[in-house]
């Protein structure tokens, strides 16, 4: 959407010249970048809005219209602008992307650094239709964040009762048994503070194994450079799609089975990342 808006600002600037004769004099050819830069923020304030007000008066209790088209359409423009706003470059490796079935709803399985994880994988994954697994505080910390999670599928996770974290997992099989979305998770849990890769929750595999369908293993390193470099220094956040596993490669795994051989895959995956 970036490239889109400042080829429609430079376009005004010949309309503009028919109605502003100031235009024309010698000494204003300063006005000329002035307008295309105040164009190009008119139109992007304008977009993000309409992100904004599209979302902002959901409620998160109810479940109508839950995962309409409109909404992710809404979410994969805009997410390219705000990672271009914010000086972001994914720099994404491994598998071709035009491997990854989009035909099917999958698990998609990725470590955690930060907040902006999710943004990333929606990013790399437009035509997934994803709905992430993400902790309940982001009902009460981030409540517009909640809101674009609920639209999408999203689901909240307590991870600290067990019991309760079941029923989402079972919410979240019944997603993508109803061909409703993929569902992404964080199986560590928690954020990585310093980067490396926690120890896995392997019932969360469950999501994969009782509906049999296809695992995307990733790793995404950088992320939480994000806050500390965005809009004035930038920053590149290295994502590197490492593998499908497909139901007939885990057949007759169990959940810790299968954990255990995507904890060695992003282990010596990240490793390689960091370097």
């Amino acid at each position: 959407m970036v490239y889109v808006y400042l080829v429609i600002s430079v376009a005004l600037v010949p309309v503009l010249d028919n109605f502003l004769p100031i235009l024309r004099q010698g000494y204003s050819w300063w006005l000329v970048p002035l307008l295309v830069i105040g164009s190009f923020l008119a139109l992007a304030i304008l977009h993000l809005l309409w992100f904004l007000l599209s979302f902002l008066f959901v409620s998160v209790k109810s479940n109508k219209e839950k995962g309409s088209r409109y909404y992710r359409f809404v979410l994969k423009n805009t997410l390219p602008l705000i990672v271009s706003l914010a000086r972001v470059k994914i720099n994404v490796t491994g598998m071709n992307l035009d491997e990854i079935p989009t035909d099917r709803k999958m698990m998609f399985v990725c470590n955690h650094q930060h907040d902006f994880d999710p943004v990333i994988i929606w990013s790399v994954f437009p035509e997934n239709d994803i709905g992430f697994i993400g902790k309940k505080e982001i009902y009460k910390t981030m409540p517009f964040i909640a809101k674009v999670m609920h639209k999408l599928y999203g689901l909240p996770i307590d991870r600290e009762n067990n019991r309760e974290a079941a029923k989402t997992i079972i919410q979240a099989i019944n997603y993508i048994k109803e061909d409703k979305a993929s569902i992404a998770i964080f199986p560590e849990g928690y954020t990585s503070l310093q980067c490396k890769l926690l120890p896995f929750r392997n019932g969360a595999f469950k999501i994969a194994l009782k509906p049999k369908v296809p695992i995307v293993v990733c790793v995404l390193n950088g992320t939480r450079e994000i806050p500390k470099r965005m809009i004035w220094r930038g920053c590149t956040v290295d994502f590197k799609v490492l593998d499908v596993i497909y139901p007939e490669d885990y057949e007759g795994m169990n959940t810790n089975e299968i954990g255990e051989k995507i904890h060695n895959q992003m282990q010596e995956a990240l490793a390689e990342l960091r370097k």
